[in-house]
């Protein structure tokens, strides 16, 4: 094994480095140039003193060399480092690797690339990291929150079977996948929400702006209200008085749900099961998931690592409390000697057709192919219900926002009505 991740190195960047005792550090920098042009950048470098020996190689004459404040990762400047800031640089990492680009001279290209300032840092440490002698995975794995336990493992396997650069490009398609899957759910749900939020918003303003110009006029009558009147009446007047009352109910039912989502299991469970069971919702949720399931499962398998192993990582990236945990439930049963696709008919999650494929997969030898085939076709299937669920919305919120502002406006002028039959 140690012979094997000596050859890696030795295929990606080189014959490894003792430790280098002055790691590069970001560096801002201004000058002029022969000309006399006013110049300015930033570089990595062991100390400023080099650095300036290096500008003036270049022809410009340094006039300010300093470190660059550090925000190491978590804090400080700059946007915080997303999924797709990560599927990116996978992509951009896996092609050069491919052209054959010294894994320290890539990462060099591609942080200098970088305009966000902790991801910038996150390439420059990860690269001083091999510079230094560490392999691939040893030094992505020291942030863990950027590269999850599924990337590490993948990087890992990749390096031990002397295919850093193949594996690279396939975990770069991977999160690519995932990513424009997870925009496609996002879009799904922030639809229904956005549909919800308007309706209270343009309830709220009618409740507290333009009711309380009718009560003027209703007082006149010196007659009982409608019932729906009176109703309305009585919410504008709660609203005019105690808005602030609602807004923290509102936000506070926000907040807390979201605070047991994250802090509590079954309640996560709960809502996650409440969640799948909605209708056209539901049925994106549940299809999201298992092409997530089966994508993540079949290219951890094709990498080479074994299947409970595999199932260890799977369950985090479906993306569902309820899928996560039926998928420990597989991984227990398939570590005890069940078939897969045994494992996965007794959580009864699974449709029979991605359960009977997989069964083909396992009889034919051919079981990461078959999971392929099936996350693409659950892909193909969210974007078909995603499109349609935008165009079924569309004018589910005309008819919502239309019969709210209606059903106010007839409430409104439904004294006057009476008012106008008695004369």
């Amino acid at each position: 094994m140690a012979a094997s991740k000596a050859a890696v190195r030795t295929q990606t960047q080189g014959a490894p480095a003792p430790r280098n005792p002055n790691p590069m550090v970001p560096f801002v920098w201004s000058g002029t140039d022969k000309r006399g042009k006013k110049m300015k950048g930033e570089q990595l470098a062991k100390n400023a003193n080099l650095l300036r020996a290096d500008l003036r190689r270049q022809g410009i004459n340094p006039t300010m060399v300093r470190a660059k404040g550090k925000d190491l990762f978590g804090g400080g400047g700059g946007a915080r480092i997303t999924a797709r800031d990560i599927a990116i640089f996978s992509r951009q990492i896996a092609t050069m690797m491919q052209a054959g680009i010294p894994m320290v001279s890539a990462f060099e290209i591609i942080g200098a690339g970088q305009k966000n300032p902790r991801l910038k840092n996150l390439l420059a440490d990860i690269r001083n990291q091999i510079e230094g002698g560490s392999s691939l995975h040893e030094a992505i794995g020291k942030h863990p929150v950027q590269f999850d336990e599924l990337y590490r493992n993948l990087v890992k396997a990749g390096e031990g079977a002397g295919v850093l650069d193949t594996v690279l490009d396939t975990v770069a398609t991977y999160k690519e996948r995932i990513e424009t899957l997870k925009g496609k759910i996002k879009k799904a749900l922030y639809y229904p929400a956005a549909v919800i939020a308007v309706a209270i918003i343009v309830s709220a303003i009618l409740l507290i702006f333009v009711v309380p110009q009718f009560q003027a006029v209703f007082k006149s009558f010196g007659a009982d209200l409608p019932a729906f009147t009176q109703m309305l009446v009585n919410a504008s007047d709660f609203m005019v008085k105690y808005w602030w009352m609602a807004l923290l109910i509102v936000g506070g039912t926000i907040f807390g749900v979201i605070f047991m989502f994250k802090r509590s299991t079954k309640f996560a469970h709960f809502i996650d099961r409440m969640a799948l069971k909605l209708p056209i919702i539901g049925k994106i949720l549940h299809e999201s998931a298992i092409s997530r399931f089966a994508r993540t499962l079949a290219l951890t398998f094709k990498a080479g690592v074994p299947l409970v192993e595999a199932l260890d990582t799977v369950g985090g990236a479906t993306g569902s409390v309820v899928y996560s945990e039926a998928v420990k439930q597989i991984r227990d049963d398939v570590a005890v000697g069940y078939q897969l696709n045994l494992a996965m008919k007794q959580v009864n999650l699974f449709p029979h057709m991605v359960v009977s494929m997989v069964a083909i997969g396992e009889e034919s030898g051919a079981l990461d192919a078959m999971l392929f085939k099936i996350a693409e076709f659950y892909e193909e299937e969210v974007n078909n219900a995603v499109d349609s669920l935008s165009s079924l919305l569309e004018p589910m919120i005309m008819v919502i926002i239309g019969g709210l502002v209606g059903s106010m406006v007839i409430g409104m002028y439904l004294p006057i009505f009476k008012l106008a039959a008695a004369v």
